[in-house]
């Protein structure tokens, strides 16, 4: 998702295999539960309706129900190599969501509620992985914890200095995709970036 905000898939080709929202997707997106099913197909693997549900803490009619929407809007899919008999599988369809800024500006309030609720868990879900990780680090070999990062940066740009910066960063990242090599393991990152008025 990564399940957020991404690159343009018109100027980056990892984004081919990243989901562009419209307001029709959107809306069968923006419900907290969808969204945290979507993320732990896509961090975590295929999985069937029941072990999402342990997971989550949810009930397995209620992830069941939740997937046959996002199957229904083409986010998740049948997995057919895994599985027997009834047991149904389910595969994040994308690896990740683009989302544009014109949803949370439209003109159908419909549409900007759900935009609201997307971005919103979307915040969510950073909040909630960053705590985890504050409160597991020490669990992790200190190469680990040493080459994490938490750092927040003040500067003076225009807009279009900021949209480059993000199209930089954004760049440098996707050029790490696809590594695999031993020792590795899954690795979030997040990318906040955002103009604020002074308070005096």
């Amino acid at each position: 998702m990564p399940t957020e905000p991404g690159p343009d898939p018109r100027t980056d080709p990892e984004a081919a295999k990243s989901r562009v929202l419209d307001a029709r997707s959107l809306r069968g997106l923006a419900h907290p539960l969808r969204i945290q099913l979507l993320k732990s197909l896509r961090h975590d693997g295929p999985a069937t309706a029941s072990q999402l549900a342990e997971r989550l803490g949810e009930s397995s009619g209620a992830t069941s129900y939740h997937l046959r929407q996002l199957a229904a809007h083409g986010f998740v899919e049948d997995d057919p190599q895994r599985g027997k008999g009834r047991e149904r599988w389910w595969k994040a369809a994308q690896e990740g969501t683009t989302f544009s800024r014109e949803l949370h500006n439209s003109p159908d309030p419909a549409v900007r509620g759900a935009a609201d609720l997307f971005l919103h868990e979307i915040a969510n879900i950073h909040t909630q992985e960053l705590g985890t990780w504050l409160a597991t680090s020490r669990e992790w070999p200190e190469e680990w914890a040493g080459s994490s990062d938490m750092s927040d940066f003040t500067l003076q740009l225009t807009p279009e200095q900021l949209r480059e910066l993000n199209e930089k960063m954004h760049a440098l990242i996707v050029s790490y995709h696809g590594l695999s090599d031993e020792g590795s393991a899954q690795v979030r990152l997040h990318t906040h970036s955002f103009p604020r008025r002074p308070t005096d």
